[in-house]
């Protein structure tokens, strides 16, 4: 008996140790190198060669960096983590599947700062990547200096199943699915009841299926940014059956094939503030007694099909 019981106990500290040592090789700050190996203990000195290699190797609340220029791969986040490139030249190509997809916990936080993300989408490729970014779960997503394209869905998809926010910043998305119907450049559509508080700031979608829409239980605030030459709409404020609302301050809404600025349903609010909408086929359309109420400080003209006009203003102070 007394032998049985040394040898469960002696499991048990084995167990502890084994357990102990997979926490202390998870390393506060990693890197990944275009030579590098996933082998490795991802130091400075001995890289990883893809961000999925160096993630099982960062701790929670870590940092993955870039030490030159590479294509690093797709990558699941479940975790508080930061992913920073090197400019322009640290790279996600992805055919087929999505570039990166952030499925944390409620009050976790996510950065991803100076990476390319390429869906390869033209050249006759049919197998091209899904989304840049997926976020599906998280407290918090930070975004910024990043550029997506080649995608055929969506260029980022914010889609969470809990209350969370999203901030994008000095990014640019162009080429997402031009030709398919429900691609563009971002979409904001929570899940089970779950409310997104979303900010961009200094953003470009170009080229794309549209610009931005967001649905119900979306709060939008786009702050000097631009979408232009798009094949449908540059905003879209789309509710179903709840509350939306996209406040624009600044920046631009131009040659958008189908429109500039939409507003569909009694729940959906969209408010402009020394905006510019030109060059579109309407420039701004409310319908399902959607709402556009202006400030007054807004630039609408030279739009093919008509201006349109605000459903409402408020007086500034």
């Amino acid at each position: 008996m007394n032998s049985k019981r040394f040898v469960r106990s002696l499991l048990l500290l084995l167990l502890q140790f084994v357990f102990a040592s997979a926490l202390h090789a998870q390393a506060t700050r990693t890197w990944v190198s275009g030579v590098g190996d996933d082998a490795n203990p991802c130091s400075r000195t001995a890289p990883c060669k893809t961000w999925a290699g160096a993630i099982s190797k960062t701790a929670p609340g870590g940092e993955i960096d870039a030490l030159d220029p590479g294509g690093f791969g797709a990558l699941t986040i479940t975790k508080s983590i930061s992913i920073v490139g090197k400019g322009g030249t640290s790279s996600t190509l992805v055919a087929g599947t999505n570039g990166f997809v952030v499925a944390a916990q409620s009050g976790d936080v996510v950065m991803i700062r100076d990476v390319e993300f390429d869906g390869l989408l033209g050249n006759g490729n049919a197998n091209a990547g899904l989304n840049g970014i997926r976020f599906i779960s998280g407290g918090a997503l930070y975004i910024d200096n990043c550029r997506i394209f080649g995608f055929s869905q969506q260029g980022i998809d914010i889609n969470p199943s809990n209350n969370a926010s999203v901030n994008i910043s000095r990014t640019a998305i162009s080429n997402i699915g031009p030709q398919i119907v429900g691609s563009g450049a971002i979409w904001i559509h929570p899940t089970n009841g779950a409310t997104a508080n979303v900010t961009i700031t200094d953003t470009v979608m170009e080229y794309s299926g549209r610009g931005l829409r967001a649905e119900d239980n979306s709060r939008v605030v786009v702050h000097n940014s631009v979408a232009s030459n798009n094949v449908n709409r540059g905003f879209i404020a789309f509710s179903n059956s709840a509350a939306v609302t996209l406040s624009i301050e600044g920046g631009s809404v131009s040659s958008n094939a189908t429109g500039g600025i939409y507003s569909h349903g009694s729940q959906s609010t969209v408010r402009l503030s020394n905006v510019q909408v030109t060059n579109n086929q309407v420039g701004l359309f409310a319908d399902g007694s959607g709402n556009i109420v202006s400030f007054g400080n807004n630039r609408v003209s030279g739009n093919t099909s008509g201006d349109g006009a605000p459903t409402g203003s408020v007086n500034q102070i």
